[in-house]
């Protein structure tokens, strides 16, 4: 479904990424761990659109996309979830949910798929009226995830969905993802939680200092002795 080859990626002058390839198929979570400025926002961002590779293809479904604006990525069914997530504060979770589906003129189809994240996190329902900036920072990113599903994504990118959240919330939080891979539901995740980003991997990849340095299944990389010592603290 996506295919990343050798791509460079510069912010400013200065080369974050190297010749980097990676790959999602169809229906796969496919992780992607490694450490703080190794270049996995960057990388997450090029294949939104966000960023242009200096060198190399990104490819969604066999189409080309590099250059194609984010707006078109996102059309095409390539939705981003960035760390920061991005909410509009002064507005409802609901308000939020719906300029999801902007594009979406069908409103039927919109009841349905608030229906469906409500069914995925049933908090949100209970706060549908709450402005998002009175959130707590758990709630916040299951509104901004829960946001991304809303344009019906065909592939979900989520970049660290756990960073700053209680454990407690961060297990609801993969517990979500978990049943959006049962669904089939395509989704290329970033993640600083090494063990929870393994374990619900089909594949995954560690980047470091802007360059693959190991790939594989999960199972694969949970028992790779590098990173039980650089990432599972084994």
């Amino acid at each position: 479904m996506l295919e990343v080859k050798e791509i460079d990626v510069y912010r400013g002058p200065i080369q974050v990424l190297w010749k980097v390839s990676l790959e999602v198929n169809e229906g796969e979570v496919v992780s992607l761990i490694g450490p703080n400025g190794a270049g996995k926002t960057t990388l997450l961002s090029s294949v939104a659109g966000l960023l242009k590779p200096a060198c190399g293809v990104i490819k969604f479904k066999g189409m080309d996309i590099t250059k194609l604006p984010p707006y078109k990525i996102a059309n095409k069914g390539v939705v981003l979830v960035p760390e920061d997530r991005k909410l509009f504060g002064a507005m409802t979770v609901k308000e939020n949910l719906l300029m999801g589906a902007y594009n979406v003129r069908d409103k039927k189809v919109k009841e349905e798929r608030l229906e469906m994240v409500y069914e995925l996190f049933p908090r949100l329902k209970e706060r549908e009226k709450q402005l998002a900036m009175t959130l707590s920072g758990g709630e916040q990113k299951m509104l901004a995830i829960a946001r991304g599903l809303m344009s019906n994504p065909e592939l979900l990118i989520l970049d660290e969905p756990s960073q700053g959240l209680a454990p407690r919330v961060v297990l609801e939080i993969f517990h979500v993802i978990e049943k959006l891979k049962e669904r089939g539901l395509s989704i290329l995740l970033a993640e600083q939680n090494a063990h929870l980003a393994l374990k619900i991997a089909d594949r995954a990849y560690v980047l470091e200092t802007g360059r693959v340095t190991l790939q594989g299944s999960g199972k694969e990389l949970l028992e790779n002795e590098y990173v039980k010592k650089a990432y599972l603290g084994l």
